[in-house]
């Protein structure tokens, strides 16, 4: 279901909702770049993308698509591996691959940490909006984790797998977005998703029982 039908039916969901989504792809996109920069690229901060400013992240296209059927995307944080030392390059390519699901990660585990501890308060829209964010930080941890090309769990492959492989990778990546759009729509998704979510929570029960 697209933004547009939940603005019809309750607009302040809308923009709590678009605000969660937005800045989950934010926190992704700018530690791409962090990591990226850590590692000896600048690009992505020559181009002011290493920022918190919506502005800088919007995608046209993806958000027209966020609109009217749910899912979109914001502008990937440029990255140039050819900036990062060649015996560092595959390490790079992986860490900045990671770097976004991670961040997420984090993201959902805060969230989750936070709503754990006001859980004896009555519920209210904190929790909700500390759920929706979690939740929507852990779909795009998984979604991400998809290895088909150009998703960033392909990339940690590459990363690790010889030049054969890559060029498969390589191959398949024109038609990636097409594969990725039909493990969507068949549900194959789900399971991770929820796996994601035990896991964070089991790991906050250690040390919140």
């Amino acid at each position: 279901m697209g933004l547009i039908q939940l603005l019809i039916r309750d607009p302040l969901a809308f923009i709590v909702l678009s605000i969660l989504l937005l800045y989950a792809v934010i926190f992704h996109e700018l530690a791409h770049g962090w990591v990226a920069y850590k590692m000896g690229d600048p690009t992505a901060k020559w181009l002011g993308r290493l920022t918190l400013n919506p502005l800088k992240h919007l995608d046209p296209f993806g958000s027209l698509m966020l609109l009217v059927v749910g899912f979109g995307w914001a502008k990937p944080v440029p990255v140039n591996l050819e900036n990062i030392p060649a015996d560092k390059r595959r390490k790079g390519l992986i860490l900045v691959s990671a770097a976004g699901i991670t961040a997420n990660i984090i993201c959902a585990f805060v969230a989750f940490l936070l709503l754990r501890l006001i859980a004896s308060e009555p519920s209210g829209m904190a929790e909700q909006v500390l759920f929706m964010f979690a939740r929507i930080n852990i779909i795009l941890a998984a979604f991400n984790l998809i290895p088909i090309p150009p998703l960033d769990g392909s990339k940690i492959i590459m990363g690790f797998a010889s030049d054969s492989v890559n060029r498969f990778f390589n191959q398949i990546e024109p038609f990636g977005f097409f594969i990725v759009l039909g493990l969507l729509l068949l549900g194959l998704l789900d399971p991770v998703i929820n796996l994601f979510q035990n896991v964070i929570l089991a790991f906050i029960s250690v040390f919140l029982p």
